[in-house]
């Protein structure tokens, strides 16, 4: 196709959808989560009562999902528990199987009489439509998208007509149950989250928590739910893509749990004994003092105030480091500010350590160019440096043991966590990067727990240097990667177990001036 066809087909689409555009919100009443007194008689409530009513006023229970497996059975088992609400609030959603199978658990909740709310980010949804305007229409079920598209055809052209608006998205991630049990953290629904899928599997981390923080979760979840930017589906959809039923839902779910491949998962869900633990009141929670941290939802139209980005609220609650800072991110740009912040703490006495993923374990190698063009400065620094490799670790008896950070396997980074001082733990959503800074929404807890702040210590010391490269420089300033392989020492002079052409291209993306969309 010619330059001056190709010019002119843009055109005609730009055209054919320029008097494309949001709908004007609708008038609503706002709707709240279930109050504490609302939820004191559900199944989990009573189960909890004793062990909150033995703990200090204020305090919350962290239960750390590591493996992949726990965590796709801790949700599947709170959907089948749920007795009076279920609040559900995703970036990612996809229509594998886990998530048709979740999918499918929110459905069954429906039809005993839970109300289900559940609230997407519009910029991955359109693979799963047709199943969120079946549920939509169930009278237990509402689904709501966050600052939708316009243009629902040929989603790229949002990003020509109205790029700042649709380039900042919902990146918040919770799952809520009879207001009294929460799951925040990392993970998106989908195979790759869950360990089921056959190239990348995500190595992450949330926490079950329970006790005051929850509460809190759910005034949260009522603020994007009732924003103006959080759509109704049928309002943004009509009624045009709706081409599946609840009935083939469950038939699709009933035909996946069938398969071979969900075999593992259904096993896990046998095995698993989180909320059957719970409800005898036999889990082992982490109690500590927990706070919320959450951008406002209007930070996606640009109407925020500062002290309503998590950010600032992180600085607020932490303060400045004064021992040592452990950070775990799989999407790590730090800009050239990161750098001198990271740059001072050393010069200040604190010791900082980061793990990040390689280029071979990144599935977004544009912001790893973000990352890579910082990689001297940050070592010349003293920032030590670590990059998760791509091999994934087998799995042993051992390697399932309480206090891991990364799980048992995982060939690719996912997990956002930071320790400070050995005392606060950050759990959530937020990627250290420009993007969870400046332009989308986060959600996470800081943790007053030195116990978990020395899990992530210790995964510094003996989990991570079996699963990552150290970085160095040599004497004449080149990088290095060094990694333990088979209780050897193996040294790599460039980007370990990757391409010609894939360093190439990173190193051509690290030269443009793109860092602040990362």
């Amino acid at each position: 196709m010619g330059g001056r066809s190709l010019w002119v087909m843009v055109m005609s689409l730009l055209m054919l959808t320029g008097c494309a555009g949001l709908p004007r919100p609708l008038e609503r009443a706002p709707q709240t989560a279930i109050t504490p007194l609302e939820a004191q008689n559900t199944s989990i409530a009573r189960a909890l009562a004793p062990l909150l009513q033995s703990r200090a006023t204020g305090l919350s229970g962290i239960y750390p999902l590591v493996e992949a497996d726990d965590a796709f059975a801790a949700r599947m088992l709170m959907a089948r528990h749920a007795e009076r609400t279920l609040d559900v609030q995703y970036y990612i959603w996809r229509a594998d199987m886990t998530g048709v199978m979740l999918l499918e658990a929110l459905h069954e909740a429906a039809d005993r009489g839970v109300r289900v709310r559940l609230l997407l980010d519009d910029n991955n949804s359109a693979g799963i439509e047709p199943f969120l305007l079946a549920m939509h229409a169930h009278v237990n079920i509402e689904v709501r998208v966050f600052n939708p598209f316009a243009i629902r055809r040929v989603r790229w052209l949002n990003f020509v007509t109205e790029f700042s608006r649709v380039n900042r998205r919902m990146h918040n991630k919770s799952f809520t149950v009879d207001g009294s049990a929460t799951i925040i953290g990392g993970r998106n629904i989908g195979d790759k989250y869950f360990g089921a899928s056959d190239d990348i599997l995500f190595a992450d981390l949330d926490v079950l928590t329970v006790g005051a923080v929850v509460p809190e979760v759910s005034r949260d979840f009522d603020a994007y739910w009732n924003s103006p930017a959080a759509y109704p589906l049928d309002q943004v959809l009509g009624r045009r893509h709706n081409g599946v039923s609840l009935v083939q839902l469950a038939e699709q779910a009933e035909h996946i749990s069938r398969s071979p491949a969900a075999g593992e998962y259904l096993e896990s869900l046998r095995e698993a004994d989180l909320l059957a633990r719970l409800l005898m009141r036999d889990l082992e929670f982490e109690w500590a003092q927990v706070r919320m941290v959450s951008d406002a939802p209007d930070k996606v139209w640009q109407k925020h105030s500062e002290n309503s980005l998590l950010v600032q609220q992180l600085q607020q609650i932490i303060g400045n480091p004064q021992q040592d800072v452990e950070l775990i991110s799989p999407y790590f740009v730090p800009t050239a500010a990161g750098v001198e912040a990271f740059a001072w703490l050393v010069r200040n006495g604190v010791e900082v350590r980061v793990l990040t993923n390689s280029l071979a374990a990144t599935d977004v190698a544009f912001v790893h160019a973000g990352y890579a063009r910082r990689r001297k400065a940050l070592l010349e620094a003293g920032v030590e440096l670590y990059e998760l490799s791509h091999v994934r670790p087998k799995r042993t008896p051992g390697s399932r043991r309480k206090g891991r950070v990364l799980g048992s396997s995982g060939s690719s980074l996912h997990a956002k966590t930071f320790s400070v001082d050995g005392q606060y733990v950050f759990v959530g959503s937020f990627n250290f990067d420009p993007r969870s800074a400046n332009l989308n929404t986060e959600l996470g807890f800081v943790i007053d727990s030195p116990r978990l702040a020395m899990n992530i210590r210790s995964a510094f010391e003996d989990e991570i240097p079996e699963q990552a490269y150290r970085l160095s420089l040599d004497d004449r300033g080149r990088l290095r990667w060094t990694v333990r392989d088979e209780g050897r020492l193996q040294v790599y002079v460039h980007e370990p177990k990757s391409s010609l052409l894939r360093r190439a291209s990173v190193r051509f993306l690290s030269w443009l001036p793109i860092e602040g969309l990362l």
